[in-house]
């Protein structure tokens, strides 16, 4: 199973994929987002946002800055401010 990742900032989609797992730098603290996460909205602090192909894969990071993230059956979508 997979979980539809989708990274948007006001400029651009950066990235649409299906990956593993991933880890946002929630205003709250960190959380994983795996496949079948129950629905959950969230703020986004400034931090490192670390995207898992698979399961054993090292995170490709993600510079995010503020915004929220949002997990729906559809998978997680995270409208960030700005992303390097």
């Amino acid at each position: 199973m997979a979980l539809h990742f989708e990274l948007v900032t006001p400029e651009k989609l950066v990235l649409s994929e299906e990956v593993h797992m991933v880890v946002v730098p929630g205003t709250e603290g960190e959380f994983g987002v795996l496949e079948g996460h129950a629905p959950f909205m969230s703020t986004v602090k400034d931090g490192a946002l670390k995207v898992y192909a698979t399961a054993n894969a090292e995170p490709r990071t993600i510079l995010v800055e503020g915004g929220f993230a949002e997990v729906s059956e559809k998978g997680l979508t995270v409208l960030a401010e700005k992303a390097e």
